[in-house]
């Protein structure tokens, strides 16, 4: 099942997307089909536990054609819009990608021994058709990276290798917008991944039922259409499961919660020469099985 937050009027609702019949609204189907309530947002129903999900799926098998909004021009937000907490990031996590880093920077390659963890702000999510605001006093190096987003459903911590998906409610896209000077001169990677409008997600989210095993998707970045980022998630160097068990070590990870694994080869970083993201740019992400998650460049100083 694919799950959207959407623009109704005034209102941000939840609703599951269906590629040729449309949107169907979750709440008011469930009200009106099996006299249930069920939350109206994306974070609460994903707390809410299996149940909900019990129910959604009802939904979507009784929901009858006139129940569907053609989604067509209907606006597409980040599916959790405002999260709790920082989104999760691992670095350097595709090899081919640290060594396109390490050639970058003149030096020779290093594989982490553990997954790298740094995180991204609240004020960095934006969703499907939002603008990239490109503030060119910060940085004159924007580059994009594509990710696959897990997206925790069920409080958990200490998860070993074997239990790991288990806490998994579904999956996303991720763009780890990065400038690449910032990053280098600060010393740390926080800052250059920090800024406003930086972590596009999207277009929704696909359970874990449906979505299957998280090996084997294909990963693309393209700009102005011509692709630039091509890879596979079973090139990984650390596992879905392995992130998992490292990150919830002594510390708790909760229900909407969400962790972008590593992005592939191909950012402009690794170009030669390097061509970095500029004001109009359309940039896609994708992830076969989930769909594509498509953002503009806007210039904003």
């Amino acid at each position: 099942m694919k799950l959207v937050t959407y623009e109704a009027g005034f209102e941000r609702r939840l609703g599951i997307w269906h590629n040729s019949k449309g949107i169907l609204d979750v709440a008011q189907a469930a009200r009106k089909l099996l006299r249930r309530d069920l939350p109206r947002e994306m974070l609460a129903f994903i707390e809410a536990g299996p149940s909900a999900l019990d129910a959604a799926r009802e939904v979507l098998e009784a929901a009858p054609k006139d129940a569907w909004t053609a989604s067509a021009g209907v606006k597409l937000c980040a599916p959790i819009p405002r999260m709790r907490k920082n989104v999760f990031c691992v670095g350097r996590n595709y090899k081919l990608h640290i060594e396109e880093g390490a050639r970058s920077r003149g030096i020779a390659p290093v594989f982490p021994k553990l997954p790298e963890f740094f995180s991204k702000p609240p004020t960095t999510v934006i969703g499907n058709g939002d603008d990239i605001e490109w503030d060119s006093r910060a940085t004159q190096k924007l580059d994009y990276e594509v990710e696959f987003g897990m997206v925790i459903g069920a409080r958990a911590r200490n998860l070993t290798e074997a239990n790991a998906l288990e806490a998994v409610f579904g999956y996303t896209v991720i763009n780890d917008v990065s400038a690449r000077d910032a990053q280098a001169a600060h010393g740390m990677i926080l800052k250059g991944k920090a800024m406003d409008t930086f972590c596009p997600i999207g277009p929704c989210i696909v359970t874990a039922d449906e979505f299957g095993a998280p090996a084997g998707h294909r990963l693309t970045t393209k700009i102005n259409g011509a692709i630039r980022q091509d890879s596979n998630t079973s090139d990984l160097l650390f596992s879905c499961e392995q992130i998992l068990m490292w990150l919830s070590k002594g510390l708790t990870l909760e229900p909407g919660d969400m962790i972008a694994t590593g992005t592939p080869s191909g950012v402009a970083l690794g170009m030669n020469p390097q061509a970095w993201m500029q004001d109009g740019d359309i940039c896609e992400v994708a992830v076969e099985g989930i769909g594509v998650l498509r953002n503009k460049v806007r210039k904003i100083a």
